[in-house]
C-alpha cells in the first residue's frame, strides 16, 4: 500500500527596503559601489558607536503591515540576536523577536482549489549583514573575502504560517507578496541583487497524523523557480527517509540549482542558540494611531483591488485582469490607453498580445520602451476608419514601440496607407479570377476554401495593403458575374 503525505510549509521572506540610508546609520544603501565603501562606525560595530532608527524605514513597515491585513503594533521593541559569522561585524543582528512590528495577517492567494488564505504570522524589522565573497566553491573555497557595504542595510521579514500545501502554492504566494510590495514602492524586490530572498520551513507527515513533521529549513533561495524545485525536491527526499528509516532529521540545508537537490549545511538551530535578549541601545517603539490611520490614507490601489476594478469596469476576465496587474508599470500603461482609445478589450488585445511579446523580446521593462499610449489610441483610430488595416498595423506598432514616432508618421514614411480605390482593386481582382478559373468553379459549386485563397491572393498582390472588406465584397462580385 502506498503511502499518503500531507505538507506544511511556511516561508520567510527577507526584503531590502528601498531607503536612501541604512536602517540605523546614515549610510548609503546604493548598490553595487566599491567595497566596504558604504560603511561607518555604527554599522561596522565599532565600540562606542550608538545605533539610531530610521523612521523612514518604520514607514514602510506600517505600510506592509497594512497591506498584509495585519495587525500594527501599537508596543514593539528591539533585540539582539547573537551568533558569530564573518560578515556579522558586532556578532549580533539586531532584529524584532519577542515583540514584532506587525501581526496575525493574511494574503489571498489562487490555488487550485480556488481562492486560499495564507495567514501572516509577523512581520518585524531588522539589519541585514554584510557579504562574503568565496574564492573558488562555496563549498570548497580557498579565501574568503567581507564587503561590509550590505551590514545595516535595513530588511523586513514576513514569517508566513505553515498554511502553505504545495510547491505551487508557495510560488503563487511569493508573486502575490512581491506584487503587493512593488506597487507599495517599498522595494525594488530584484531579487538578483538581493533585494528578495527567501528560507523555506517544510515537514512532511502521514496522511492523519495529528502531530506536525519533523521541520527542516532551506535558506537564501533567490528565484520564484528556484523555491518550486526545491520544495519538489525536498518533499521527495523526506517521503524517502520516512518509508526507509522512518526518521526526517531537523536541519539547514540550502538549493544547489547545479544539481537540482537540496543539500546540507548544518543541524538546525533553535531559538535558544541565539541567546536573544533585549536591545539596550534602542528605546522601544511606540507608534500612536494617528501614525498609523496617516499611513493607511496614503496607501496605493493595491493589486488585488485593482484586478476586481479591472473586470468590473472593464469587463476584462479575470485571467486577463491578472495578467495586467502583474505589474504596477503594465496596469497604468492599459489605463492610460483606454484613456486615449475607450475599448478596453480593443486595447486588451494589442497590450497582452505584441506589447508583451516585444517587451520580452528586447527583455525590457515597460518604462524602458518608446510606446506612448497616446499612439496606440491614434494607431486604433487609424484602423477604425479604414486607414490601414490589422497586417499593417502590426508592422506600425512594431515601430512606434521602437521608435515612439505617432503611426501616421510611420504609415507616411514607409508608404503603409492601406489601397482602398476600388477601380484598382478590381483591376487586381479580374486579374486573379483569370488566372485562377478552375477555382472560380470550385467557388461557384459551393466549396468556400477556394475563395479564402483568392483573398489571399489579392492581399499578397497588393503587399498587404488592400481594404480586407473590399476585397472580399469585390471578389464575391466578381465572381457572380
Amino acid at each position: 500500500m502506498i503511502k499518503r503525505y500531507e505538507t506544511a510549509i511556511g516561508l520567510e521572506v527577507h526584503v531590502q527596503l528601498a531607503t536612501l540610508s541604512k536602517v540605523f546609520c546614515s549610510c548609503s544603501t546604493e548598490f553595487g559601489t566599491k567595497p566596504n565603501k558604504n560603511t561607518c562606525p555604527v554599522c561596522l560595530g565599532l565600540p562606542g558607536a550608538l545605533p539610531v532608527l530610521n523612521k523612514k524605514v518604520v514607514d514602510y513597515a506600517i505600510m506592509v503591515g497594512l497591506a498584509t491585513n495585519c495587525e500594527i503594533n501599537k508596543y514593539s521593541k528591539f533585540d539582539r540576536k547573537n551568533y558569530f559569522y564573518p560578515d556579522l561585524p558586532k556578532g549580533y543582528q539586531i532584529t524584532q523577536y519577542a515583540q514584532p512590528l506587525a501581526q496575525n495577517g493574511f494574503i489571498e492567494t489562487n490555488t487550485e482549489d480556488g481562492r486560499k488564505m495564507i495567514r501572516i504570522k509577523r512581520i518585524h524589522i531588522e539589519e541585514d549583514a554584510g557579504k562574503l565573497l568565496h574564492n573558488g566553491s562555496i563549498y570548497q573555497s580557498r579565501t574568503s573575502l567581507v564587503d561590509y557595504n550590505r551590514a545595516g542595510i535595513p530588511l523586513l521579514e514576513i514569517v508566513s504560517d505553515p498554511d502553505i500545501c504545495t510547491p505551487v502554492e508557495a510560488r503563487t504566494f511569493l508573486v502575490q507578496l512581491k506584487r503587493i510590495l512593488e506597487y507599495l514602492g517599498v522595494s525594488d524586490c530584484n531579487m538578483e541583487e538581493g533585494s528578495l530572498r527567501c528560507d523555506v520551513n517544510i515537514s512532511i507527515k502521514p496522511e492523519g497524523q495529528k502531530e506536525m513533521g519533523v521541520r527542516t529549513e532551506l535558506k537564501n533561495i533567490n528565484s520564484f523557480r528556484a523555491v518550486e524545485k526545491a520544495l519538489e525536491d525536498e518533499i521527495n527526499r523526506q517521503r524517502k527517509e520516512l518509508e526507509n528509516s522512518g526518521i526526517v532529521r531537523q536541519e539547514t540545508r540550502t538549493w544547489d540549482d547545479s544539481t537540482g537537490r537540496t543539500v546540507l549545511m548544518r543541524g538546525k538551530e533553535g531559538a535558544d542558540d541565539y541567546l536573544y535578549f533585549p536591545e539596550p541601545d534602542l528605546l522601544a517603539l511606540e507608534i500612536e494611531n494617528n501614525w498609523i490611520e496617516g499611513i493607511r490614507e496614503k496607501l496605493p490601489e493595491l493589486p488585488a483591488d485593482r484586478m476586481r476594478r479591472f473586470v468590473s469596469d472593464y469587463g476584462l476576465r479575470e485571467s486577463d485582469a491578472e495578467l495586467l496587474i502583474d505589474t504596477r508599470e503594465l496596469a497604468n500603461f492599459f489605463e492610460e490607453c483606454v484613456s486615449e482609445y475607450p475599448d478596453a478589450g480593443a486595447v486588451l488585445g494589442w497590450i497582452i498580445g505584441d506589447f508583451l511579446h516585444l517587451l520580452k523580446e528586447g527583455n525590457m521593462a515597460v518604462s524602458e520602451c518608446k510606446l506612448m499610449a497616446e499612439n496606440l489610441g491614434r494607431m486604433l483610430k487609424l484602423i477604425d476608419k479604414g486607414l490601414i488595416n490589422t497586417k499593417i498595423a502590426k508592422e506600425v506598432f512594431r515601430e512606434m514601440f521602437v521608435t515612439g514616432e505617432k503611426p501616421e508618421i510611420i504609415i507616411e514614411k514607409k508608404g503603409l496607407k492601406q489601397i482602398t480605390d476600388k477601380v484598382l482593386i478590381e483591376e487586381i481582382v479580374l486579374k486573379i479570377i483569370k488566372n485562377n478559373q478552375e477555382l472560380v468553379e470550385d467557388i461557384r459549386e459551393g466549396r468556400e476554401k477556394a475563395f479564402a485563397f483568392l483573398v489571399g491572393q489579392v492581399m499578397k498582390e497588393t503587399s498587404g495593403k488592400a481594404n480586407p472588406g473590399l476585397v472580399n465584397r469585390v471578389l464575391r462580385e466578381k465572381i457572380n458575374e
